[in-house]
């Protein structure tokens, strides 16, 4: 069976490739709005399988791939920046505070309808910062893509002040940890497989 990543993001397709084994890319076409009075959580779970599913129609016959990411502060949903000026914002709004990053992951068995769900939680408290380091940070990095403004696989690690997670590539956006768990249970183990 194939190996289908449902996801146009470069961050998830890097990850995935820690893995070792060969898998396409599919770019799902998937509303991601919140549905009204959903959870964080609820929505990141929801989006994931919609992309999986989206990516079936396809792959009838793969083992799909689906992940979302939902950023929390308090009760207000952050999303990714898209500019200098609105992540300058966001970084100055989540100082000296926690938010909490949904990471959720589908793999749907297409050829089966078996799906797997997992929502892998990641608090992440940010330092106190000046505006010079916010500035300096962003001009440095240009995280304008990311969820919170900051790559914690690169130089955004030193607006953090503590990590709490089961699996620090959920932060990234691909919880790999339970990726390879779900993939074993579908008879794929990533450290003994082998190209045909």
């Amino acid at each position: 069976m194939k190996l289908v990543l449902a996801s146009t993001s470069r961050y998830r397709r890097e990850l995935l490739a820690r893995l070792h084994v060969p898998f396409e890319v599919l770019s799902p076409d998937v509303d991601e709005t919140p549905l009204a009075g959903e959870t964080p959580s609820a929505t990141a779970l929801r989006l994931s399988v919609a992309k999986a599913q989206a990516a079936a129609t396809t792959y009838p016959d793969a083992l799909i791939i689906g992940s979302d990411q939902v950023l929390m502060l308090d009760s207000e949903q952050l999303g990714k920046p898209g500019n200098f000026d609105n992540a300058f914002a966001q970084l100055k709004k989540m100082q000296g505070r926690a938010m909490v990053f949904h990471t959720a992951l589908t793999l749907l068995n297409s050829r089966t309808g078996h799906a797997q769900t997992r929502d892998v939680p990641t608090v992440v408290h940010i330092r106190r910062l000046s505006d010079a380091q916010i500035d300096a940070y962003l001009k440095k990095e240009q995280p304008y893509d990311c969820a919170g403004s900051a790559k914690s696989e690169s130089l955004g690690i030193a607006l953090m002040e503590r990590m709490d997670s089961p699996d620090p590539t959920a932060l990234i956006g691909l919880p790999l940890m339970a990726l390879t768990e779900m993939l074993a249970n579908e008879g794929l183990d990533v450290l003994t497989w082998r190209a045909q």
